[in-house]
């Protein structure tokens, strides 16, 4: 099951981010803290197999820094400011400590494979060193089903769900076509233990989406972006929202 509370307030987006309040930055999720929203966020992996809170694979949009993530150890990463602000890349265990349970906690772990595919498990590893202890609501998922099934073992009680899209190909051109193919239609919903799906909230009238909620999992969808996509996405059949550039 969901964590109770799950679905009674809307997820920031990579935190409450805003001006001064970088996306995933401590700073953005005291924001969400004090809004009282749940928080989604994402993780990769540092050089040192540490869990980051950061988005991107390379430093070079969100920092002056340039390179892969996965170039620099977690310290060398936590000294490099984000862009419009003083503060560096938190590490997950951080993250933890400053939310404590206030809010749940979405985490999205990012793919390392490159392809979707089964070349994974450090930054799965390092996620639930993190979580093993966590006293808070919080659940896991990912784009990469391999992923998900290896937090499963690692943590058999924490809620885990798949991120999931359209998968068109133009915007996985990293991922062979057939795999784009089979992860469309959600084969591994029940072999993985989903609880949820996050879906992109302008493909909601999928019927893998609704195939989904007959199988008994929560839906979510990202990224909503004004009042009138979110009145679109809950009529759409979501059971919540996670949103960015305006308060929902």
């Amino acid at each position: 099951m969901l964590p109770t509370g799950f679905h009674a307030r809307p997820f920031a987006h990579r935190a409450l981010h805003g001006p001064g309040r970088p996306e995933n930055s401590r700073s953005a999720i005291d924001a969400a803290m004090a809004a009282g929203y749940g928080i989604e966020l994402d993780l990769q992996l540092s050089g040192d197999c540490q869990a980051m809170v950061f988005h991107d694979y390379a430093l070079d949009r969100l920092t002056c820094a340039r390179g892969p993530v996965r170039g620099l150890g977690a310290e060398r990463l936590s000294s490099i400011q984000l862009n419009d602000s003083e503060e560096g890349i938190p590490t997950l265990r951080q993250v933890l400590d400053q939310v404590a349970g206030a809010v749940p906690l979405l985490i999205e772990v990012k793919d390392q494979d490159g392809a979707l595919g089964p070349d994974v498990g450090p930054l799965e590893e390092a996620t639930a060193a993190c979580l093993a202890d966590y006293p808070g609501p919080a659940a896991v998922m990912s784009f990469n089903p391999h992923s998900v099934a290896r937090l499963g073992q690692l943590l058999p009680d924490l809620p885990r769900g798949l991120t999931t899209d359209a998968f068109a190909p133009e915007v996985w051109p990293t991922v062979p076509p057939a795999r784009l193919n089979e992860l469309r239609a959600m084969p591994d919903l029940v072999s993985l233990g989903a609880k949820f799906i996050s879906h992109r909230w302008d493909d909601l009238t999928n019927p893998a989406v609704a195939a989904a909620r007959a199988k008994g999992l929560r839906i979510f969808c990202w990224t909503i972006r004004s009042d009138s996509d979110q009145a679109a996405a809950l009529e759409n059949g979501a059971d919540q929202v996670t949103f960015e550039g305006y308060l929902a």
